[in-house]
């Protein structure tokens, strides 16, 4: 499996993900956006729902980070936070399973080691979405293949920091071989600085793929917008 990370190494990964109203939310689409973004340079995707990683797996060749968004009642982690969870990822087709890593109580019960190991079980690596460095410092103790800081900015406890979070990212590179950048790249310039400050690979989401946003940014400031 250390191939699989070599072939990312170095590139973008485009997270391919809609809103659940969006008209883009279908697997067809979903897998449409994958091929335009692998078309177009990047090494990997990142996409949300097992019918979606099905779909797109059936349409691209390059590794699938694969994660379910679910929401548990009394539970903060929605990201791949139950070991149910990661078999249905990997059963649809995913590579890689990224999941929750923060130190939050998840449904279940499940700490990032027994979800490590689940997608290990099943043939995949696992990528810790992270928020802090004690998240990072505990993905590594449990052996996971990928650290990201997908999660910073998006907790309780790190809410409002400036994104992308280089600082996290560094610290992220000086204790896994493999760091990536998530959350925040929304340009190449940010993106080319998180390869300076020590990431693996980037993954770049709504500035790229999440066309609802990008319309709606530009139609706020559009004369004609009609206020409700």
């Amino acid at each position: 499996m250390s191939g699989l990370l070599e072939r990312l190494r170095g590139g973008l990964i485009v997270s391919v993900q809609a809103y659940a109203d969006s008209v883009l939310n279908t697997p067809e689409t979903i897998a449409l956006l994958a091929r335009c973004a692998v078309a177009n340079g990047a090494v990997g995707v990142r996409i949300e729902g097992s019918e979606r990683i099905a779909a797109v797996r059936a349409a691209v060749s390059v590794p699938i980070v694969g994660l379910l968004k679910r929401t548990h009642d009394g539970f903060e982690p929605y990201i791949t936070s139950r070991v149910e969870e990661v078999a249905e990822v990997a059963r649809a087709g995913a590579d890689i399973v990224a999941f929750d890593a923060t130190q939050r109580a998840r449904a279940g019960g499940a700490t990032p080691r027994d979800l490590i190991a689940a997608a290990r079980v099943h043939g995949c690596l696992a990528m810790a979405d992270c928020a802090a460095l004690a998240h990072i410092e505990q993905a590594v103790a449990g052996g996971a293949d990928i650290v990201a800081t997908t999660l910073a900015g998006y907790t309780a406890a790190t809410r409002g920091r400036a994104l992308p979070d280089l600082e996290l990212l560094a610290s992220a590179a000086l204790r896994h071989p493999f760091a990536v950048c998530e959350g925040g790249v929304a340009a190449p310039e940010q993106a080319a600085a998180a390869f300076g400050a020590g990431a693996s690979a980037v993954v770049v989401g709504t500035a790229i793929t999440n066309i609802d946003v990008l319309v709606r940014r530009f139609a706020a400031v559009t004369p004609g917008r009609l206020v409700s």
